[in-house]
This record gives structure tokens, sequence and C-alpha cells, in this order.
């Protein structure tokens, strides 16, 4: 485990904090400033859940090292020798386990963690191939999401006649799905031979994908008169989705100029249910980059313009190789991946954000 120094001493700011609290509430002045006293008191109260498994973690380490020297030193009987063993292979696991757990409490968790999400598919750089590409990327999310139990809905989808997709929006549900899907925001490229290439030229082509925890009502009020709301008749190609009614809808958000169309149900209020759906979930994120625009750095695998250049993973079929660039990792089973194996590269995402999140807490005060 990496920071172990670092995180130690942090705690150790911690105690030290926490011996300077009890010595500030004992001060008569403090005591009766009310707002003050209480404003310590719950520093103290969020410190000393923190200091519990730190102070066990000490305890347990200063056993494991005693017994260590013990059984170096190698002067008692055999049989408790081993037992002494198996006590310090104890200790240490209960020694991981709270370095994990002190890791958490400096970790702030992501409050769209447990959130339904909105995925969006567009085909980039490459034209048919790339729209093929992008209904590759969306049958291993839906692979995927259905190994991790959650449900799959299409919300609406822009089909080419080979079988890809100009764009394809679709919704998993489940408790953690945002925390599970929000690495695969950005540029996913894909070399491979397209099977309309006569010459077996490779080609590179890209689609972009962008992740959005769902919205709920309280996150984001929409005021009626700043919607447009346009409906008409749904088309499709090769005559696929085609109604004789007006069903597909279009809603405009007039403040913001974001426009959701939805054309997939026969149904009129379910395009408008599903369109709004999207719509929302697309509002709250353009807010949140709107707060968030002081740590652009910690966004950086959002969406571009879908250029090659500004991929986050490349999916290789000569080589069989899948590469996330982000953190370097590379897997020789693009089989798999694109049937929906990508655990893998999820939990590498995971650590290397832990990572991330470990080392700003370790750069600012203690507190």
């Amino acid at each position: 485990m990496q920071n172990n120094d670092l995180l130690i001493r942090r705690f150790q700011e911690f105690e030290d904090r926490f011996r300077q609290l009890e010595t500030d509430m004992g001060n008569p002045e403090i005591v009766q400033d009310y707002r003050r006293y209480q404003k310590l008191a719950k520093e103290r109260s969020d410190l000393l859940a923190r200091l519990e498994a730190y102070r066990e973690l000490t305890r347990i380490q200063q056993e494991a090292a005693r017994l260590e020297q013990l059984l170096a030193d190698g002067a008692e009987e055999a049989d408790f020798l081993a037992l002494a063993g198996e006590e310090r292979a104890h200790l240490r696991a209960r020694e991981r386990e709270l370095l994990v757990r002190l890791e958490e409490f400096l970790i702030e968790p992501d409050p769209a963690g447990d959130r339904n999400i909105i995925v969006e598919i567009r085909a980039g750089t490459g034209g048919e191939e790339a729209a093929l590409f992008a209904q590759d990327l969306f049958r291993m999310y839906q692979h995927y999401a259905q190994t991790a139990g959650f449900t799959v809905e299409v919300l609406g989808s822009n089909p080419t006649e080979l079988g890809g997709f100009k764009e394809i929006i679709f919704s998993v549900e489940g408790r953690g799905a945002y925390r599970k899907f929000k690495y695969e925001s950005g540029v996913h490229r894909v070399q491979r031979v397209p099977s309309t290439e006569a010459s077996g030229r490779i080609h590179t082509s890209t689609a972009t994908v962008a992740v959005l925890p769902e919205a709920e009502e309280v996150d984001v009020q929409i005021a009626a008169p700043d919607l447009k709301i346009d409906v008409y008749r749904s088309q499709g190609a090769g005559g696929q989705h085609v109604n004789t009614t007006d069903s597909a809808v279009r809603i405009t958000h007039l403040p913001t100029g974001i426009v959701v169309t939805c054309q997939d149900e026969r149904s009129q209020l379910k395009n408008r249910a599903k369109a709004m759906k999207v719509l929302r979930a697309r509002l709250l994120d353009t807010a949140q980059r709107e707060q968030e625009s002081k740590i652009t750095q910690a966004r950086r695998t959002q969406i571009g313009t879908g250029e090659r250049s500004e991929k986050i993973r490349t999916y290789n079929f000569p080589d069989r190789r899948v590469t996330d660039h982000r953190i370097a990792l590379t897997l020789y089973r693009i089989e798999s991946i694109l049937e929906g194996d990508i655990e893998e590269i999820v939990q590498a995402l995971a650590a290397a954000e832990r990572q991330l999140k470990l080392q700003r807490q370790f750069e600012q005060p203690p507190g």
C-alpha cells in the first residue's frame, strides 16, 4: 500500500489537534462563548471518530513489532513461537484493514456515486466505422451493467443502415451505477480493419462517451416557460422506428439552448418523459461543471470534440490490445473486454483516483 508514512503523519497531526482542542475547551473564556465552544466540540467529535481507528492501529503495530522481535530472538519454545507467528499474521492483516479505513476517513465520498446514470455515446471521427464502434461500446456497457445487476433502458437512438449508431442514449439504474461508470467519460479510439475495407487497411475511428448522474427533481428546477416542446413524426434507418403519428418529441431548454430528442417509443408521453430525464441530467451536469470550473484538472476525463488526439482509451484489434491512457494500463484480451468484462479497468481507475485524492489530502493542512 502506498503513502502509509504520509497517512500516519497526517493522523499524528490529527492527534495533536485533538489534544489542542481539549486544552482549548477547558479554557473558561471559551466555555462561556457558547457558539465557539460548540464549534470546537463538533470538531473534537469528528476527530475522535477518526482517531479511534488510528489508536487501534498504533496498538496493533506495537504488538506486532514486539512479536516480530520475539520471533527473531527465537528464545522461546517452538509451540509458543508458532502461536506467536500466527498472532503476528493476524495483527498484520488487521493492520492492513485499518490502513484502508484511515484512507477512507480522508477521502470524501462522491455524493453522486450511488445514483442512476444517463450514458450518451456518439460516433466521432470515422464515418460508418465510428457508428459501428459506438454500437460495440453500447453492447459492452450493456453487458457490464447486466453483470453488475443494473437495469439498462434505451432512451433515444439514431441508428445507421449497417447496424451502428450515430448516437445512442440510455439509462443505467441500480445503486452505485455512477461509481462504476463515471470513468468511461471521454473519447474512445478503435483501430481495426472494417468489414467494408477490401484492401485490409487498418482504420482509426473514435466515439465519445458521456456519463451523467441522473438528476432528481430537487437538483434541477425547470420552469415550463423555459421549455419549447415540438412533436413530429419519428423517422429511422431502413424504416425502423417509423410511426404514422406525431409521437417523436424535441425539447429545447431556452435559457441554455440544450436540445433533447426522443422518438424510440410509440407513445408521445413516454418519449416526452424520457427526453425530460435526459434534459435534467444534462442541466445538472452543466451546473456542476460551472461550479467545479476552478478544479478543471480533476475533470480531465470529460469528453471533448471527438478528435483522435483526445483519446482516453484505445481498442487495437490487430494486437488484441486495450490501453487506458490515463493510467497506462494495457490488457491483451480485447474480445472479453468488448463483451463487457471491464471490471479490472474500472478497479484500476478507481485505485488511481483514490491515490490522487489521498495525495491532495496530504497537501492540505489537517482539520
